[in-house]
């Protein structure tokens, strides 16, 4: 399925955001993920789980269900089951049949998000998750904030394409986040077990429209952009600008900031997006959500465009990328991705 071989549209065997810690409480959550309903929720000690959300009696969604204790209740026919996926009760009859039970998936949370695995549950290592160290969430001064949470249209490694390749700034965002510097300069990449990392760093260049919006400075700046990407759908971005030397406030920062993006694949055609990013003040938020929304609405277009001219043109129409020098990075990525699923399909075949 593009852009990977045929049957393969995203890895299992991996930790993929469910949802923000903050949205999970006592009332049932519903989430599609890799094409599976789950239902999130706390148990009445805090605890949070993450079970199966079709009861095997006739598919009613157990996240349009009700809570009875910790445990969910099926709203169709009253069928109740436990955190730990256990059928307890079943209202028509005195014995519960040992097959009523549902899957139940290892849930971490860390840092803003809640993780997920949805694969081999003898594989969930928590060490995979990147720790908060890693994608710098403790920057003093900086204050991680969780902002949007969107259903997306369109396969999930359209938006992993997106973050992939940072040159998009320049058009996509030329209004907002980018200017033509973005797609002229080089990346500087890295590569190890963990992650890929792409920077491009711009000194003496122009600044952004953006930024002209939340300072009075006009002039050259010194600007870093960059993203460090988690497989199989975690980008921990950085953008720091400081003013140019030359300049009697040469050093200063203008903005420093840290960006997240999770992206989940709910089906084979749609996907989870969770974006959050730092502020400085937490009075900033409103203003804050006014800039992001335009960005974020840009990606998102060219997401949903993308998936309507491969889903309209079919996989056997569709003709080869052309492919260009700034789209290595997203290359990369796609390799790590597409070898992640043909360990999985190898391992089950074994």
């Amino acid at each position: 399925m593009y852009p990977f071989t045929p049957g393969s549209y995203a890895p299992r065997n991996g930790w993929y955001v469910a949802s923000f810690i903050k949205d999970i409480g006592e009332e049932l959550l519903e989430r599609w993920i890799l094409n599976v309903p789950v239902v999130l929720y706390r148990k009445e000690n805090g605890a949070a789980v993450a079970i199966h959300g079709r009861c095997p009696h006739r598919h009613f969604p157990l996240g349009k269900s009700q809570r009875v204790g910790d445990a969910v209740q099926c709203g169709y026919h009253g069928i109740t089951f436990n955190s730990a996926g256990k059928c307890t009760f079943v209202p028509s009859q005195s014995n519960v049949p040992g097959v009523y039970s549902i899957p139940t998936y290892p849930l971490v949370e860390r840092g803003l998000w809640a993780w997920i695995w949805m694969g081999d549950p003898e594989k969930a290592d928590e060490s995979l998750i990147p720790t908060l160290e890693e994608i710098d969430f403790e920057i003093p001064g900086l204050i991680p904030y969780p902002f949007e949470t969107m259903e997306v249209d369109g396969r999930y490694q359209l938006l992993n394409d997106n973050l992939l390749d940072l040159s998009h700034l320049s058009y996509l965002h030329g209004t907002s986040i980018g200017t033509t510097t973005d797609a002229e300069t080089p990346e500087v990449r890295d590569v190890n077990e963990r992650r890929l990392s792409s920077r491009r760093i711009m000194p003496n260049t122009d600044m952004t429209p953006v930024l002209m919006e939340i300072t009075e400075y006009r002039g050259k700046i010194d600007r870093i952009n960059g993203m460090d990407f988690y497989a199989p759908g975690f980008h921990a971005g950085l953008g720091d600008f400081q003013v140019s030397e030359g300049h009697e406030r040469a050093g200063e920062y203008l903005s420093k900031g840290r960006v997240w993006h999770a992206v989940t694949p709910s089906t084979m055609y749609t996907s989870l997006y969770f974006f959050a990013m730092t502020v400085s003040d937490l009075k900033q938020i409103d203003r804050t959500k006014v800039i992001i929304k335009k960005v974020l609405d840009e990606d998102l277009l060219a997401t949903i465009e993308i998936e309507k001219i491969v889903r309209r043109m079919g996989e056997a129409e569709l003709p080869k990328e052309l492919m260009i020098k700034s789209d290595q990075t997203a290359v990369m990525g796609r390799r790590i991705m597409q070898a992640l699923m043909d360990k999985e399909k190898a391992e089950a075949q074994a």
